[in-house]
């Protein structure tokens, strides 16, 4: 697959860059505007592997441009465009650069980020799985007793986190966000988190797909609003679950880069890989396997398979 189509690891666009993420590359259009370029990069575990997953940058940035478009109603939110046509329109300095925008690339209304991670859990998964089967908690706060991993959590569960500028994010109380961010901006962070998920959920089950949990990001733009920015619901902010082989007390298998993290589990497990950088060399067929399973993810949420002959 690798072979058949061009990977981005990095862009080199005519803007000013002005940040590098572990996935993104955000560049400054003028005071309102940046563009999010997501390359093919890939971590796991906080590690960036050396190689890039085709197909990676575009399904995460078409399928958060589907979301986007399905929350109109529900909140504001900061994407202007993610056409390469559109980009171009609106930012003509890009016209020479069509080939290297083309799906990955998402034109956004620029903001002051809130410095948190608003997750909401509907399932017990993960980490906070993790933390309830030692303590009976999720940062710090008491969840009812006998939960099994995998169990539904009715009404979700807002929870909070730092945004960690490397390593993991930490879960915190609403009450240390309220410390963090003022008491109104964080009700109207909760607010908003737990709208757009319920309608993310009900409208991934309709299609086959638990959303067990995901993470949102909300700025302000320059007349104070609050909007939904970065990536929403895409299987890198989001645990998806098939619905017809949902079965609690247990793990789930999942719509991500799951065979990744099972063959560095593996490497790990047979002493071949420590656990941090620099990380192994991937086998072609995890590449493909990884690349595969992103694919796979847009099909079912969006409903179509990604047009990945316009990025070639």
């Amino acid at each position: 697959m690798q072979g058949q189509t061009t990977v981005m690891t990095a862009s080199a666009l005519p803007l000013r860059q002005i940040a590098r993420g572990k996935v993104r590359d955000v560049y400054e259009v003028d005071s309102e505007r940046l563009l999010l370029v997501a390359t093919d990069r890939v971590s796991a575990f906080d590690v960036v592997m050396r190689e890039a997953i085709p197909f990676k940058g575009a399904v995460l940035t078409q399928i958060s441009a589907w979301w986007f478009r399905q929350v109109d109603g529900v909140t504001a939110h900061h994407m202007l465009a993610a056409d390469a046509d559109a980009i171009i329109a609106a930012v003509p300095a890009l016209a020479a650069h069509r080939a290297a925008i083309a799906g990955r690339a998402m034109l956004c209304r620029r903001t002051k980020v809130f410095p948190i991670e608003c997750v909401v859990r509907g399932y017990l998964s993960g980490s906070a799985w993790k933390e309830y089967a030692a303590k009976g908690t999720l940062a710090g706060e008491t969840l009812a007793a006998g939960l099994r991993e995998s169990d539904r959590l009715d009404p979700p569960i807002f929870s909070p986190a730092t945004k960690a500028e490397s390593g993991h994010d930490e879960n915190i109380t609403i009450a240390r966000m309220r410390a963090i961010v003022g008491a109104d901006a964080a009700a109207t962070l909760e607010r908003l988190a737990r709208a757009v998920y319920a309608m993310g959920r009900d409208v991934a089950l309709a299609r086959g797909i638990i959303i067990a949990d995901t993470k949102f990001e909300f700025g302000r733009d320059s007349s104070g609003r609050v909007l939904l920015i970065d990536e929403v619901m895409t299987p890198d902010s989001s645990r998806f679950w098939p619905a017809d082989g949902y079965a609690p007390g247990r793990a789930q298998p999942s719509f991500d880069k799951q065979p990744l993290r099972d063959w560095l589990d593996a490497e790990r497990r047979a002493g071949r890989w420590n656990g941090e950088a620099p990380p192994p060399v991937l086998p072609q067929e995890v590449v493909e396997a990884t690349s595969a399973r992103y694919l796979e993810a847009f099909r079912h949420v969006t409903g179509a398979a990604l047009d990945t002959a316009a990025l070639r």
